[in-house]
């Protein structure tokens, strides 16, 4: 195939649907994934990334974001970022320098201001609603139900792999709490050579692994890409089980050179793949035993995010 592209869940769709037209022009593996975040960072409608994201506990909205870019191995990444909605793209400038490219907090936001980034209010009406109810009628922390960090891999025509993520992160977290999103290894990971991959899910479960990077490696030595991501994700839940007796949510996507997908997950979870031969097509992913099966969605999915 001569080009590729897949986001995690159901709200990548729109994202990756102009995406996949960009690719399909010859435009390059960086532009594909920008578009397609940004769609979703900007829709008032989802929840967990961006614009109308949730807040922590003192009622602010902070956004991490991580990029890759597989030909340099150059990374990009800022946590707990403020006011401004398109937080990969700051992602992206950090990872344009030699030196500080994972900035966080009051720094990340200095750098975001220095570099022309408007300073917009991420917070919308039924954000802010969502948020005084949760005040009056206090609930466990949580991961989202059904999405929560937008990730997407892409591969050009040029076979140039680029690996992103965005999320507003854990609702009613502790200010400071950044997730597994932004860091390089756990949250996303992408060498031209081999593949890139993005995680999505619980944050602190995914980093006990670094799970991006463990997908990448197995498929250095030679694991296709379904088999290392669900391998990967089963293998790791069942460790987490015996060692501490539960495992939060994780789904793991991947992708190699060839534009050849892999997906594994502990819960059932939508994403949405595009290549030159197939229109953008959400499917399921489901943990089965050892593995993770996949199938395109039904109107029974209706439910999954």
């Amino acid at each position: 195939m001569k080009w590729a592209i897949i986001g995690t869940w159901k709200m990548s769709y729109q994202g990756i649907l102009k995406a996949s037209q960009q690719l399909e022009q010859n435009l390059s593996a960086s532009d594909a994934v920008l578009t397609a975040i940004h769609d979703v960072e900007e829709n008032p409608n989802f929840h967990s990334v961006g614009y109308s994201g949730l807040p922590n506990k003192e009622g602010i909205i902070t956004c991490d974001a991580g990029y890759m870019d597989g030909t340099t191995l150059q990374v990009g990444a800022v946590g707990a970022l403020e006011h401004v909605i398109h937080a990969i793209d700051v992602a992206k400038k950090c990872s344009e320098t030699r030196f500080n490219n994972v900035l966080v907090g009051q720094g990340a936001n200095i750098f975001a201001q220095k570099n022309g980034f408007a300073n917009e209010n991420l917070m919308s009406e039924e954000t802010y609603q969502y948020y005084l109810k949760q005040l009056q009628n206090p609930k466990p922390l949580a991961a989202y139900n059904g999405h929560d960090t937008v990730g997407v891999l892409a591969c050009d025509q040029k076979k140039h792999l680029i690996a992103a993520t965005s999320t507003s992160g854990l609702f009613m977290k502790e200010p400071g709490r950044i997730g597994d999103s932004p860091l390089v290894g756990c949250g996303f990971y992408a060498d031209d050579t081999i593949g890139c991959a993005c995680a999505t899910g619980v944050g602190e479960e995914i980093m006990r692994g670094c799970l991006s990077y463990d997908v990448i490696i197995r498929m250095k030595q030679g694991q296709d890409p379904q088999t290392a991501a669900s391998q990967c994700v089963a293998e790791f839940s069942k460790r987490m089980i015996k060692q501490k007796g539960y495992v939060d949510a994780i789904s793991l996507i991947c992708m190699n050179q060839e534009g050849e997908i892999g997906v594994g997950t502990n819960v059932k979870f939508a994403f949405t793949y595009a290549n030159d031969q197939h229109m953008p097509t959400i499917y399921i992913a489901e943990p089965k035993e050892n593995g993770t099966s996949v199938r395109a969605i039904t109107d029974s999915d209706i439910d999954i995010d």
